[in-house]
């Protein structure tokens, strides 16, 4: 299979980005260095390109109730212009995917998603919609999407828009002129935990608003960053990532998506996912941070003390914040509790860790 590229996909380049495939795109993983990169989000403000991401919108009458249907957490409390993280259960307990859901009005709706998942979360959601008055269009082609991450993303971004950005709370956006185009979300969301906003454009629109926002944030020091910082970014907070820490085989329960679970309605797995809210479920997701030196990586083993296998890590790498390695990966449930001693099996060594509770770097 051919891999896409993003509109943008020619500025990066000139930029000198290492391009990599990731998720069906030739993605830029870094431009620098990592570790440079994720500091600037940390202490400044970064722009990433994350274009290949799905946008589905929805619309009609029966828009709500689709929504309601597929996905497990309550869009009913959702209002013009707020969004929300949710997830789409498959029917046998697992995940099809996480999302988030934008209301735009009582009868329209945008939801986006993983783009390693597009196709499938189109057919998955699509053979329920016959039942429900709306229409469904992927936007996913015709649209570019920014995230300008990081403490002074705000100062950054405020000169190109008449949105009060400062004041915009977490988990809302508006539709608004931006960088002198009209109709372009800005919704203050992202995966970094650094803060920040994303910005959805049409294609057309792109490339001016790259620029734009790529001199208006000079001044605060603002660096184009990668897929390499993204991830090392969201470790950090204990954000999961689709295909690593959740997949169509992991419970939402053990996942830890419980808050995101709302049986004030009912939805695919509703029954499965209650009865494992209530009676338990034999492993759970878990953070850890290594008191060894070591980096932690995906399928490495966990053990016990006695080198018995307990579980495995589904993310890891070397927090540049923390200074020390880091993890995700499901145990058992009774090593889940915080301060629990577990082992990571690193070839024929096991480096001592501690299950922490996350994120591991705090606000």
């Amino acid at each position: 299979m051919s891999l896409k590229q993003v509109p943008l996909h020619h500025i990066h380049q000139q930029l000198g980005a290492k391009i990599v495939p990731f998720a069906g795109f030739e993605m830029p993983v870094r431009y620098t260095s990592d570790l440079d990169e994720h500091n600037t989000v940390r202490n400044a403000v970064g722009i990433f390109d994350v274009s290949h991401m799905g946008e589905f919108i929805l619309k009609g009458e029966g828009a709500l109730d689709l929504i309601q249907r597929v996905s497990a957490n309550d869009a009913s409390m959702l209002y013009d212009g707020k969004v929300q993280y949710s997830y789409l259960p498959n029917g046998r307990g697992g995940i099809v995917d996480d999302l988030l859901v934008y209301r735009i009005s009582d009868i329209e709706y945008m939801l986006v998603v993983n783009a390693s998942n597009i196709e499938k979360d189109w057919n998955w959601i699509s053979q329920y919609a016959s039942d429900y008055e709306v229409t469904m269009t992927n936007i996913s082609d015709d649209t570019c999407l920014f995230a300008v991450q990081g403490p002074m993303a705000a100062q950054a971004l405020q000169s190109l828009t008449a949105a009060d950005l400062d004041s915009m709370e977490y988990y809302t956006f508006e539709k608004t002129d931006f960088a002198g185009c009209a109709n372009v979300i800005v919704s203050a969301t992202g995966y970094t935990g650094a803060g920040g906003f994303e910005i959805y454009v049409s294609n057309h629109q792109a490339e001016e608003v790259w620029a734009a926002i790529t001199k208006a944030g000079e001044p605060y020091g603002l660096k184009p960053i990668g897929l390499g910082a993204r991830d090392t970014l969201r470790l950090e907070m204990g954000y999961n990532l689709y295909g690593n820490d959740i997949t169509d085989e992991t419970s939402p329960i053990e996942a830890g998506l419980g808050w995101v679970t709302k049986f004030t309605h009912d939805f695919i797995d509703a029954d499965v996912l209650k009865a494992q809210k209530e009676q338990g479920v034999p492993r759970k997701l878990v953070g850890f941070e290594l008191l060894d030196r070591g980096i932690p990586r995906g399928h490495y083993e966990l053990a016990d003390g006695d080198g018995n296998s307990i579980g495995e890590v589904t993310s890891g790498t070397q927090s540049p914040t923390l200074g020390k390695g880091v993890g995700l990966g499901y145990v058992q449930t009774a090593y889940s509790k915080p301060g629990s001693e577990l082992f990571v099996k690193v070839r024929d060594r096991l480096l001592k860790a501690q299950v922490v509770k996350l994120p591991f770097v705090k606000k």
